[in-house]
């Protein structure tokens, strides 16, 4: 991929950001570790959005031997900018490794050895952001990629790697390598209960674990132009909680922001948030850090930076809320509801009341499959369609007509009006007692 376009690498990631999307709640749904608040799927999608934006704000510009050094750090740095989250954050050094990687060596190829070093240099960044690495986690999955590759890559034909190919062969060798480390991904992921207690307790695999192997399935499949050529990636689903795991949080809120200024000293500030909470990230160079706590004092971890620097999109979420919503979502129910919903505010928002969102896109208008997905998502024996706009009625109702599991569509015509409906909820009414 060296003499390649912003577009042919966009295609690549937004593939893989796709993927991620297509299975984010699958993912936010096997989320316990290292608190039960849900979001690792959205932390992750986070992450992989920003890269795309910038991506888009790049396109057209060539990312050949002498721009890479240039374009690839700037996608790196938009990783962490839209980082949130442990496994936001996480993800976003994996980025950033690999990506020093590739910018370091401007005149090579981007081929199977330079590949290999950058797995190894995601690895290591990965574990450096991390005080007390545990494993069982996307730490443990993104060590044993890159062992993976570099073991491949020993026993690779030599005269293949030497070849001069052209764009199309270059892309399915890449492929292939990256594939083998998807497969070594996919069984370190399986692994993970026998790694960390919480994951057995809870009958999961670790949610960051699978979704890094999800991210890079929907790479393999960019590099190779077609969906039907993705890695299989095991679905995964939590067990329906009869009763609550309560997978409780010390600290009441998960923080996030950025600080800018003249050279703050991440290492000088990680004691101090420990002092305060847990889960602590402090990530970034000399001129922005990322900053990720779980605290009960929000307001004291910001006015420690607040004197090293300018402090930017604060983020704070209730875990305790989000860990109330994961467990309500999973425990077993008479009805459940699918909501259309667009944007992250309103989304949280339906999430919280306890139904499956659909992403209805910048123009609310989900496919029927989509919404078909949703109903067999929900883990209720009936369920309550609100497609929350005019133009996706026909949707819901051809969805409600093709699902297996009963189903029926109140035509709300609003997203606010859908919430308002979803207060008044009865889980263990019927879907018709509750439609009325």
């Amino acid at each position: 991929m060296a003499d390649t376009s912003i577009e042919r690498f966009r295609r690549v990631v937004e593939a893989a950001y796709g993927h991620l999307e297509q299975r984010r709640q699958e993912v936010n749904d096997l989320n316990v570790f290292p608190v039960a608040d849900g979001d690792t799927g959205d932390n992750m999608a986070l992450t992989m959005r920003a890269v795309m934006s910038e991506l888009d704000r790049l396109d057209g510009q060539p990312i050949d031997r002498r721009a890479r050094e240039a374009i690839v750090p700037a996608v790196a740095r938009a990783a962490l900018m839209g980082a949130r989250g442990n496994s936001g954050v996480i993800l976003s050094q994996i980025v950033r490794g690999a990506a020093e990687e590739l910018a370091s060596r401007p005149g090579e190829l981007v081929d199977p050895v330079l590949v290999a070093a950058a797995f190894a240099s995601a690895a290591d960044a990965a574990y450096e952001s991390v005080r007390d690495p545990a494993e069982g986690t996307m730490l443990t999955v993104i060590r044993e990629m890159a062992h993976a590759v570099s073991q491949h890559l020993a026993h690779m034909d030599r005269q293949r790697l030497s070849t001069q190919a052209g764009d199309t062969e270059q892309d399915e060798l890449l492929a292939e390598v990256l594939a083998v480390a998807a497969q070594a991904g996919q069984d370190a992921v399986e692994r993970t209960p026998e790694q960390l207690d919480v994951l057995a307790e809870a009958g999961v695999v670790d949610a960051g674990a699978h979704g890094l192997v999800v991210i890079l399935a929907g790479i393999v499949a960019g590099l190779r132009g077609e969906l039907e050529a993705m890695p299989e990636v095991a679905y995964h689903e939590p067990p329906r909680q009869t009763r609550p795991h309560h997978f409780d949080s010390r600290f009441h809120y998960c923080t996030n922001f950025i600080v800018t200024g003249q050279g703050p000293d991440a290492r000088s500030f990680v004691r101090r948030l420990e002092e305060i909470g847990d889960s602590v990230l402090v990530v970034g160079d000399e001129a922005t850090l990322k900053v990720h706590v779980h605290t009960d004092e929000p307001e004291v971890a910001v006015a420690l930076f607040e004197e090293a620097g300018d402090v930017q999109r604060l983020d704070v979420g209730d875990m305790r809320e989000q860990i109330a919503a994961r467990e309500r979502r999973l425990s077993p129910a008479r009805t459940g509801v699918v909501a259309v919903a667009a944007g992250e505010g309103l989304k949280s928002l339906f999430e919280g009341l306890g139904a499956h969102v659909v992403d209805g896109g910048v123009t609310l208008n989900p496919s029927t499959y989509e919404i078909l997905a949703g109903i067999h998502d929900v883990p209720a024996e009936e369920v309550l369609v609100l497609p929350n706009s005019p133009n996706v009625i026909l949707a819901a109702q051809e969805a409600a007509k093709l699902s297996e599991k009963p189903a029926r569509v109140v035509a709300s015509r609003s997203q606010q009006a859908a919430l308002a409906a979803l207060v008044e909820l009865d889980p263990e009414r019927d879907a018709a007692g509750n439609a009325e």
